[in-house]
């Protein structure tokens, strides 16, 4: 695998010269072609960020980054891995000289190179820096690269053989403006290496086309600083991937290279050319800008066909891989050629084009001169094309390429329109069209992938094109654009360029693309936006990126609103309707689910049509983008929903007027922003019919903000006349019934939002009219009680209808021969029953009548007929003694006729109160005997009796019951009989039997005893306790039994006990044998057991006989044996045995005989050894045998094995031989032989074990000592052999000399001279660096383990001590203080020389960096550092030059600054009610902490608390809502204090230590009211309330004034006596505004300044409007009034009766006239005109009365039936008054202003 040079570009890789490279080459990735002469490749990587790669490389940077690889075996470097740096810069600068300097590359032999390059395999060896010649730099081609790509390869369909001229000539090439490069200057400065100026030869390209134009680049590089184009080696890449992280890197690419690259084939280059022994290499090629590479072999002898590939002179000098010197100086120069450009290894990202393309995928036909594409042949599976630098000024047959993806034109003569065959290319991710002459992009179409765009270097003005959804970089610098009219709309746009074009003079800039670009854009001119142009974004109109594309002309923040108006009205004056002028168009601030409400104002100038307004919202992401109608949102208001969050609207608003629709207008709101989550209510009303019992509704229309909907708190208010509203108590739902109460009253509904949350809104509230009562009703008319003679009945029924008055109640009898009834009680809803209702039904009659007198519809019930009473029982009681077993009786007495045959039942319950008879337990049935005998289960119950009385004709009354007065008591526990059945005999079952009485039994103890004789107390039987029988064992024998039971009631409660004892003794039973068996083998010697059971009393001399049993059957008894046990002798072999037993009590009774059962046939014996003894010497060397007598039968091969038994018991067998050699092995250990007797017909005996003394150690002895070679630490361990039992810790001395000498003479020698050094004194030594040069010497004394020792032994090394080869280990980082890093690690291998020292930085995707001019052993931390890891790298040099391995730390925790710190914390605001209270940090004054504040800060995080408690118990609770640096006081929190904690957060997701503050007790403002406003209908019939937000501490006394206020007049009329939140309107206020001052006083008294509201002039209701009228079209009206009789003006109202009056009213004047009778003429009682004086006075208590006064003298009080007629007559007069005689409405309400 050829070796490859790995690139990774960042910013910190763009230093000021390439920026000043890639800012003036049209944006084009030319400067890359030095870079890809020697052998660039671009591989593509995985997706990481794209904003650092396009802040870097603009318009042809790519989210994959760039990561170069050069194929480094052309210079006879074998598989080496390089890091690039600086040194790539010299690249660029050489390659600016002149082009007839030449650079030429030494080589020291032909075959050496070829040596190099032919190379194929793998190779280990380390590169030194001698080996590699510096890099020459070649000369730039004279074309342009376009975008990343195969540049220095050609499509093999495209390449033709070229003659390669070295003498050449270039030709100069024109610019993007059409013009020729300026003259190249002769030379450019070199840089100095190591103090030593560095002459770097150069090599001309050779140019086969003198038709090609000159690139400017070489104008513009030649200006550049030169740098050494040495490239360092670093370590070797074998050993680094074992020993370092940076494997990880490395390895990465391993992967992509052996897919990817292909061995080069290389041939020596044509004798033809100028240099001799160059070689010529293939360029390894990209297929496309996206950094995805496909490796191609080229033929060496062919060149591109535009004659600029460049012919590169090369050679190398293999040298030895040992030196180390050559290694060091190696790492010394890349320290020094390091610089701070590379330090950022993380990849660039460019935009993905996932393919890898071959030749049929890809045109490249750059500079070919080509004019059209008709004259070339397009493959519609082309996806990559490359035809700049040709004459092209048309696309047209682009559209067959429906594949394309990367699309290169650049520097053609494209003009203007045309370019819509484009729209065919929807695959098209990359076009350029940089160095044209095109003036507009209007016909470019929407291509839906396109990514990146180039337009540089062209004509255009504007920006103009269709919208383009997936752009991401626009590259439009050096072009005459001026305006941003017809921007685009760009979603996704991250980068724009717009250098060098007359727009940049436009001020804020930045911030009008953010207007309409959107959030998306990141880089502007390859930098960030700034942070102030965003904030000074935020200051315009949401329309303004709509107005800048219109052509707006960009104005300042602050008149942007008015501006962007007037530029809107201008293009909409023409078409809005005739006669009217938009004012306004606007749209609230939208908040999630607020109500939102769009304005459009149109002012009426002249028209009289009316307008109608038709809206439509729209929603949207941008301003810009394409708004979509949101469904249904057709009004003037909408409620933004949860996803409308960080959107816009829009409304269209459309004009009609006489029914023609005028073209729309619209306004566009700001961002949509999350709910404040506090609801709010917008309208409150009650639906349904005000009159008692119907049910009406309130309903609320809230706007959540936000929060999520809860159960919100209703509540109903019922408000008297005059009166304040009461809370109605349990009215908390949303529908209320009308109730008797609500009468004359009006009714308010409250209602407060609450969020799930637990978050209240303000309540609001709606006020009904007066409830009205219903008509006088009754309804579920009942009688009540039985329909039996004696008893009362009631007549009930359920009024409804006002307050119930003197209702009527009849009670009708049936008549018995007619249907007809009669009248039986009137005037009570009470009737008893008597003899003359039996038979008969009763009807009750309920006339509803309310308390008015008015009479509702009756209703009625009927009885069932009525009954004779039945037989009825009383004072019935039970007699007699209430225990167990006793009779008890009851006794009554029965009323209604004579008894008959009475039944009684008895119960029992255990409650002593009577309840109802299912919890009544039945103790008998149901019988005619009233006596009862009281069972055992009615112990501890009451007892109840029912009694049922019978007439004689068997009518039944209702039944009656009796209860005890205490529980049944019970008896006390005895037993009345006890007695024992069973035979008194050894082994029989004895069965006691008793009877308990006295209660429930419980637990009675059953005892059985034992008796010497009759009189004894007895001894107890264990085992028979607690049980009714008992078996007589064999203990009980000769004795007496007797049984005892001690009764005992469930209730614990002991009886009397009670005794039985049997009346003989217990007797033995027969002796007998129970079970009898042979216990033994029937084997020869085994003895036999007879193994019986006995029963029958005490066992006496029971006798055993012995029987054997021949095959043939014959029976024979062994004589003289009696006993139990008997031994098998020989004899006994082959018969069968038995044992019989005859059983013998031990008064001397006997029994029968039994015999057991036989065994066999007896079987003979296991062979046996009888006696097993050693025979030999037990010592190390000897041999041991065995002596041993067998018995068992014939002998057969008899079994023995040899085992060696160790100290802890374990054995290991030896053998199984007839004798054992004793060996090293069993000295100190025993020998044990295991002898195992076999009979000769196979039959194995009992083995015999026996064994031996401990076996004894020979003399020691060395037989061999010899020592390997020595090296420095490496433990030297001798070969030795011994002999001589086990060997003990012999004696061991290390000699060093420095010459050998002879072994005898060495222990000789030691004492006299000082060469001879004694250096250890045990087996191993390990040679130290003192060691090393001289010989060790071995003493070697050979001991036993007992302490014996042999004759010594010495050895001496073969040659002197060698060093250790030179390593380190234990490289670790270690912090020395905050920002400085020091690397130690341990050396190893002789004296340390001049070791290397080096510092990498590991980011946290893995990637590992070397750090430049980082080689001490300490490192202090820079910006770059932080959030990566750090790697310490030593590299151990010997004293004598040799270089051990690199050996890497491992890496550190993550680099991070300090944290961001607070010093303390203050608060900024008046701790008052109503204040806002803003925490501002203090900053450390550190210049540390100020750079982490400014470069690191990520937010600031606040949470406020509140204290609860009283006094000394105080604490602060959270307030998980206040997360802002703000807050605003409130009420609530008057007497509290609160704290403020503050953290700040760093980019790295640490957080500060936490800060705090603490106010001091919050103080109550001063009293204010905020939003007073009138609520109410603006008839003069109607209630208005004063509705206002109170501030300023607890509210007190607050005074409210209802003042009048003339239209037009700034004049306030007090209305005396009205001081209340409330007010109802009167006919007094028609005309007028109504005022409410309201004076916010506080609970302390302090007031604050008086605020008012007003209503719109009060207006007479709808309905007495249109009767007032119709009277005054009139002009002369009549109305009948009352007036009351013979009273005087100065007298008090109310006295007196009513009269009828007439009042009569015209224009001029009024009179009352007393209408006739029959004894009066008709008479005029006031006459008047309507000149002052004259008024109308109202009463307002009294909405019936008004009062008319003429003068002083004459004045009337009037009273009409309802207000309704009162307010007509009133208005009709004062409107007479006005109309007519110009009478001031003050005079008419005789009014003082």
């Amino acid at each position: 695998m050829e070796a490859c040079l790995y690139v990774s570009w960042t910013g910190k890789f763009i230093t000021d010269k390439w920026r000043a490279i890639w800012s003036n080459e049209l944006h084009s990735p030319s400067f890359l072609l030095p870079i890809l002469r020697v052998g660039l490749v671009l591989v593509t990587r995985s997706p990481a960020s794209e904003c650092s790669s396009r802040s870097l490389f603009g318009e042809h940077a790519t989210p994959n980054g760039i990561f170069c690889v050069i194929e480094l075996s052309e210079f006879g470097f074998e598989h080496q891995s390089y890091k690039f740096s600086a040194e790539m810069e010299s690249v660029l600068e050489n390659d600016s000289e002149d082009p007839a300097k030449k650079v030429q590359l030494s080589m020291s032999s032909e075959k050496s190179t070829d040596a190099s390059i032919g190379v194929s395999k793998k190779s280990s060896k380390m590169v030194k820096p001698s080996e590699i010649a510096p890099i020459a730099s070649t000369k730039k081609r004279t074309e342009g690269t376009g975008p990343p790509d195969k540049i220095a390869n050609r499509s093999k369909s495209t390449l033709t053989k070229t003659t390669v001229n070295s003498n050449a000539a270039s030709l100069p090439r024109r610019n993007s403006t059409g013009g020729t490069a300026p003259k190249q200057p002769s030379s450019a400065t070199k840089r100095k290496e190591n103090g030593t100026p560095a002459e770097a030869k150069k090599i001309a390209p050779s140019l086969s086309d003198p038709g090609k134009r000159s690139s400017s680049l070489e104008s513009r590089r030649s200006s550049l600083p030169s740098v050494s184009s040495k490239i360092p080696a670093l370590v070797k890449r074998s050993e680094a991937l074992k020993s370092s992280p940076m494997s990880r890197l490395l390895s990465k690419s391993d992967s992509t290279k052996a897919d990817l690259t292909k061995k080069l084939s290389i041939k020596p280059s044509s004798p033809s050319l100028s240099i001799s022994s160059s070689r010529r290499i293939t360029s390894s090629s990209v297929d496309d800008p996206n950094g995805r590479s496909s490796l191609r072999r080229v033929t060496n002898n062919v060149s591109s066909p535009s004659g600029r590939s460049p012919s590169i002179m090369s050679s190398s000098k293999m040298r030895s891989t040992s030196s180390s010197v050559d290694r060091s100086s190696s790492l010394s120069g890349r320290k020094k050629t390091s610089s701070s450009v590379s330090r950022d290894s993380r990849f660039m990202m460019l935009p993905q084009v996932d393919v890898k393309a071959g030749d049929e995928l890809r045109l490249d036909l750059r500079g070919h001169r080509v004019r059209s594409l008709s004259a070339l042949t397009l493959s519609p599976n082309l996806e990559f094309v490359y035809l700049r630098d040709n004459l092209l000024s048309s696309v047209e047959g682009i559209e067959i390429l429906k594949r394309l993806k990367v699309l290169d034109l650049s520097f053609n003569d494209f003009e203007g329109p045309g370019f819509e065959p484009l729209g065919n290319c929807k695959g098209l991710q990359q076009l350029y069209l940089a160095g044209n002459q095109i003036t507009s992009l209007a016909t470019l179409p929407q291509l839906p992938n396109l990514e990146f765009l180039s337009v540089a270097q062209n004509k255009l003005k504007s920006l103009t094109m269709a919208s383009q959804p997936r752009l991401q970089v626009l590259a439009a610098s050096k072009n005459k654009i001026s305006s941003l009219k017809g921007f685009p709309h760009l979603p996704l746009l991250e980068h724009l360029r717009v250098e060098e074009n007359p727009i940049l003079e436009m001020s804020h800039l930045e911030a009008a693309l953010t207007l309409l670009i959107g959030p998306t854009l990141k880089k502007f001119n390859n930098h960030d936006i700034s942070p102030e142009e965003l904030e000074i974004a935020k200051l315009y109109p949401a329309h303004t990126a709509l107005c800048i594309k219109d052509g707006w002309e960009f104005c300042r923040p602050e008149i942007a609103e008015e501006s962007t108006f007037s530029f809107l009205f201008e293009q909409w004056k023409d078409n809005i309707p005739p006669g009217y002028m938009l004012k306004q168009a606007s749209i609230d601030q939208p908040f999630e689910e607020d109500i939102c409400r769009c304005h459009f104002n149109f002012v009426n100038l002249s028209s009289k049509s009316e307008l109608v307004l038709k809206y439509q919202w729209l929603i949207g992401e941008r301003t810009l983008s394409s708004f979509v109608p949101i469904a249904d949102a057709v009004d003037e208001v909408y409620w933004p929903k949860h996803s409308d969050i960080d959107k816009y609207f829009k409304v269209e608003c459309t004009p009609i007027m006489n029914g023609v629709e005028y073209p729309s207008v619209f306004t566009v709101s700001s961002l949509v922003s999350p709910g404040t989550g506090y609801p709010k209510v917008l309208n409150v009303s009650v639906h349904g019919e005000l009159v008692e019992g119907n049910v009406i509704r309130g309903s609320a229309e809230v706007a959540w903000c936000g929060g999520t909907p809860g159960k919100c708190v209703a509540s109903w208010l019922r408000r008297r006349w005059n009166g304040s509203p009461v809370v109605i108590v349990g009215a908390e739902a949303e529908e209320y019934t009308l109730t008797l109460d609500d009468i004359d009253s009006s009714l308010v509904f409250m209602y407060t939002p609450v969020t799930e949350e637990g978050v209240k809104g303000e309540p609001q509230y709606a006020m009904t009219d007066f409830i009205k009562a219903a008509a006088p009703s009754v309804k579920n008319v009942q009688i009540i009680g039985d329909a039996v003679e004696g008893n009362m009945i009631k007549g009930v029924g359920e009024y409804f209808g006002g307050k119930e008055g003197p209702s009527k109640f009849k009670w009708l009898r049936e008549s018995k021969d007619s249907s007809i009834c009669e009248l039986a009680s009137s005037g009570t809803n009470e009737y008893t029953l008597t003899k003359e209702d039996i038979g008969r039904r009763l009807v009750f009659i309920y006339i509803p009548i309310n308390f008015e007198g008015q009479e509702g519809k009756s209703a009625s019930s009927t009885t069932e007929i009525v009954k004779k009473a039945p037989p009825k029982v009383t004072n019935l009681k039970i007699i007699g003694d209430l225990r167990e077993g006793n009779k008890v009786t009851v006794s009554a007495l029965v009323t209604g006729g004579t008894e008959g045959s009475s039944r009684v039942q008895w119960f029992k319950t255990t409650s002593p109160k009577l309840e109802a008879e299912s919890f009544l337990e039945a103790v008998s049935t149901s019988k005619i005997a009233k006596a009862f005998r009281i069972p055992l289960g009615a112990v501890g119950y009451y007892v109840v009796a029912k009694f049922t009385p019978m007439a004689p004709d068997g009518e039944t009354g209702e039944p009656a019951y009796a209860i005890s007065e205490n529980v049944v008591e019970t008896l006390p526990p005895s037993l009345n009989f006890l007695s024992v059945t069973g035979d008194f005999s050894e082994g029989e079952m004895l069965t006691a039997s008793y009877g308990y009485i006295g209660g429930h039994e419980g637990k009675s103890v059953y005892s059985w005893y034992l008796h010497e004789n009759e009189t004894d107390v007895g001894a107890l039987i264990l085992e028979a306790s607690g049980l009714l029988q008992y078996r007589i064992t064999k203990d009980a024998i000769g004795k007496f039994v007797s049984f005892k039971c001690t009764p005992v009631r469930d209730d614990g409660i002991i009886g009397e006990p009670r005794t039985f004892i049997g009346q003989e003794r217990v007797h033995p039973g027969s002796p007998r044998v129970l079970s009898l068996k042979i216990i033994g083998e029937a084997v020869e010697g085994v003895t036999l057991i007879a193994d019986k059971k006995y029963w029958g009393g005490e066992e006496g001399d029971s006798v055993f006989r012995w029987f054997l049993t021949s095959p043939e059957g014959i029976q024979s008894e062994i004589r003289g044996v009696t006993t139990s046990s008997y031994t098998i002798t020989i004899n006994d072999i082959g018969f069968l045995i038995s044992v019989s037993c005859e059983p013998v009590r031990s008064d001397l009774a006997r029994g029968p005989i039994v015999i057991s059962d036989y065994i066999g046939p007896i079987v003979p014996g296991p062979p046996t050894c009888c006696n097993l003894k050693f025979h030999g010497t037990m010592t190390e060397g000897g041999r041991l045998s065995f002596i041993a007598e067998y018995s068992g039968g014939e002998q057969g091969n008899c079994i023995h094995e040899w085992f060696r038994v160790k100290s802890t018991a374990a054995k290991t067998k030896v053998t199984g031989a007839e004798y054992l050699d004793l060996t090293i092995d069993d000295v100190g250990e025993c020998i044990e032989l295991v002898y195992t007797p076999v009979r000769k017909d196979g039959t194995t005996g009992t083995p015999k074990i026996i064994i031996s003394d401990t076996i004894v150690p020979a003399d020691p002895k060395g037989i061999d000592l010899v020592q390997p070679s020595c090296c420095e630490d490496e433990e030297v361990v001798p070969l030795k052999s011994y002999y001589g039992g086990k060997e003990g810790t012999g004696k061991y001395i290390w000699y060093r000399t420095k010459e050998k000498i002879d072994e005898s003479e060495l222990v000789n020698r030691v004492a006299v001279t000082d060469d001879i050094l004694v250096v250890g004194e045990t087996l191993t030594y390990t040679p130290s660096l003192e060691d090393v040069g001289s010989y060790l010497a071995l003493y070697w004394v050979p001991t036993r383990a007992d302490g014996i020792q042999g004759a010594p032994l010495v050895a001496f090394s073969s040659q002197p001590v060698m060093a250790a080869l030179p390593s380190v280990s234990e490289v670790h980082i270690k912090r020395l203080n905050s920002g400085v890093y020091a690397g130690e690690g341990k050396y190893y291998g002789g004296y340390e020389g001049s070791s290397l020292y080096s510092w990498y930085r590991e980011s946290k995707e893995g990637t590992i960096v070397l750090i430049p001019e980082a080689n001490s052993t300490t490192y202090e931390v820079t910006d770059s550092d932080y959030n990566c890891r750090l790697l310490f790298g030593y590299t151990p040099v010997r004293s004598d030059a040799v270089v051990g391995e690199l050996k890497l730390s491992e890496p550190s925790e993550i680099i991070l600054p300090e944290i961001p710190k607070i010093e303390m914390l203050s608060f900024k605001g008046k701790e008052v009610e109503g204040e806002i209270l803003t925490a501002v940090e203090v900053i450390p004054k550190s210049d540390i902490q100020h750079h982490i504040w400014n470069k690191y800060k990520k937010e600031m995080k606040y949470q406020w608390f509140s204290t609860i408690g009283d006094g000394e118990h105080q604490s602060f609770e959270i307030l998980p809502s206040q997360l802002s640096s703000s807050y605003k006081v409130r009420f609530e929190d008057i007497g509290r204090r609160f704290k403020c904690e503050c953290t700040v957060t760093d980019v790295f997701g640490r957080s500060s230590n936490t800060v705090s503050a603490q106010t001091s007790a919050i103080l109550p403002g001063i009293p204010k009211i905020d939003k007073l406003e009138i609520e109410g209908r603006g008839y003069h019939t109607n209630l208005y309330a004063v509705r206002g937000i109170y501030s300023g501490g607890k509210e007190g006394k607050s005074r409210i004034q209802w003042l009048r206020s003339m239209v037009g007049s700034p004049d306030l009329i007090s209305i005396p006596g009205e001081t209340s939140r409330m007010y109802e309107a009167n006919v007094d206020d028609v005309g007028y505004r109504l005022v409410a001052v309201y004076t916010p006083v506080r609970e302390d008294g302090v007031e604050g300044q008086p605020v008012s509201a007003s209503t719109d002039p009060i207006s007479v209701e709808p309905d007495v409007y249109r009767e007032v009228k119709n009277n005054l079209e009139l002009g002369s009206v009549k109305f009948e009034a009352l007036c009351e009789r013979n009273r005087s003006a100065k007298e008090a109202p109310g006295a007196g009766n009513l009269e009828k009056r007439i009042l009569e009213v015209n224009r001029k004047r009024v009179k009352v006239v007393k209408p006739g009778s029959k004894t009066s003429f008709p008479n005029t009682e006031i006459r008047g005109t309507y000149a002052p004086p004259f008024h109308v006075e109202l009463y307002r208590n009294d909405q019936h009365r008004f009062k008319i006064v003429v003068d002083g003298e004459n004045e009337v009080d009037l009273m009409v039936q309802t207000r309704h007629m009162r307010d007509v007559i009133v208005l009709v007069i004062r409107g007479f008054a006005q109309r007519f005689n110009s009478t001031s409405l003050n005079s008419l309400l005789k009014i003082e202003t």
